[in-house]
């Protein structure tokens, strides 16, 4: 999905996701053909977190709205939905887009997804907070000021407590147009939060004329800075993977390279990268790219800050179209999975490393369905790592697959 082009890139995109995920999205909250009701059983896109105490929460979208329940027994049984957003809205219903979800050291919840302004896909980053532990939330607002169009955001608390946003932003299209100079793509924003999500700073831009249809992926490392990985545009138009690595939650770095994929493409991938960082700093990166140099899922990390990427591990099997990385550095070392398709169903896989990205265990599937499927995530608590899984024929799943510490 865009921040904007054309009709026919995004309903190709849309087409295409459910045709590769048709057979992926029984179990207690299992959905139909016709809901659409804000409901879990109902819903297409689902995110969690775990607060400080052990309680997992849930953000979702479905029927117009953003919904949120928590679990206080790992996902066997969910509190009663609370709706986020009272009305019904536009949300935005790309393949990269989903709400998103950020729990502070308190307990206070910070939410913020995108919706869709209008039938060109221009769209606006949303937010609105809890502080009362999930029973209501305030106002939605917007998330900056700027009329342009906004989409993919990325929120997390870093751990004292700062609030810390990132999103692709159009607003530097106009003026330049005006100038009379070609504009590519859509710049990286960020702002920041002290009040947990109540006010944002004003926005800043971190770098111009980067993909603008792709998640882009945040993480902390162990000084609290923010990290941030995303699809730039290179020179001749390619589509490479890239991170910024802030210097502190108002300064960006300078970007730099994941890989030479060469991927040269005037179009909307669709397919947005997974970051996780180490206790000790090191960076972890999960991408796909259908360039000339590579082609497939890859995992790459940088011990140097992001300096430098070591040679990019290909991931999955060619055959199966693996797609949709998700990567954690969880309490008993590094964990990956993604979505593989052999033409009837749909199985997640999973991979698993415990000397920090060194080498990986062989792969395996946890998890399968017959029909469509949300993207895997992957969550962590104290003692185990999570997969969470929406799937349209078995409902919401989640699976411990890390060993108790």
């Amino acid at each position: 999905m865009r921040i904007l082009r054309t009709t026919f890139t995004a309903a190709a995109a849309l087409a295409l996701w459910q045709g590769v995920a048709s057979a992926q999205m029984h179990h207690q909250h299992g959905s139909d053909a016709a809901c659409n009701e804000p409901e879990l059983r109902c819903a297409t896109k689902v995110t969690p977190a775990f607060a400080a105490d052990g309680t997992l929460w849930l953000a979702w979208m479905a029927g117009g709205k953003i919904s949120v329940a928590s679990s206080g027994d790992v996902g066997k049984s969910f509190s009663r939905p609370v709706a986020a957003t009272p009305e019904a809205l536009d949300l935005d219903w790309g393949p990269d887009a989903r709400p998103k979800i950020a729990i502070d050291g308190k307990g206070g919840i910070a939410l913020a997804f995108s919706i869709f302004r209008d039938k060109a896909f221009n769209g606006q980053v949303l937010a609105t907070r809890s502080d009362d532990g999930g029973k209501s939330f305030a106002p939605v607002r917007p998330i900056t000021a700027g009329k342009e169009s906004q989409r993919f955001e990325a929120i997390g608390f870093d751990d004292n407590g700062a609030l810390f946003a990132a999103w692709l932003d159009k607003r530097n299209r106009v003026p330049a147009r005006e100038a009379g100079r070609k504009y590519e793509g859509a710049a990286l924003f960020f702002a920041s939060s002290s009040d947990g999500g109540a006010s944002y700073s004003d926005a800043r831009m971190a770098i111009d004329n980067t993909c603008e249809c792709c998640r882009i992926a945040l993480a902390f490392d162990p000084s609290n800075r923010p990290v941030v990985v995303f699809r730039n545009i290179f020179e001749g138009g390619i589509r490479d993977h890239a991170v910024i690595a802030f210097r502190d939650a108002a300064t960006p770095g300078e970007p730099r390279r994941v890989a030479v994929d060469d991927w040269q493409i005037a179009a909307c991938p669709h397919h947005g990268p997974s970051l996780a960082v180490s206790p000790n700093g090191t960076y972890h990166v999960t991408w796909f790219t259908n360039g000339k140099a590579r082609k497939g899922l890859f995992y790459a990390h940088s011990r140097d800050g992001g300096g430098s990427f070591s040679l990019p591990l290909a991931i999955g099997q060619a055959n199966r179209n693996p797609s949709r990385p998700s990567v954690i550095a969880g309490p008993n070392g590094l964990a990956m999975v993604w979505k593989e398709f052999d033409g009837e169903r749909t199985t997640v896989n999973l991979m698993t490393s415990g000397d920090d990205g060194e080498s990986w265990s062989k792969p395996r599937a946890v998890a399968g369905t017959a029909d469509s499927s949300d993207h895997p995530l992957l969550v962590a608590d104290g003692r185990r790592t999570y997969l969470s899984w929406m799937t349209k024929a078995d409902g919401y799943r989640f699976i411990p697959i890390g060993d108790e510490s």
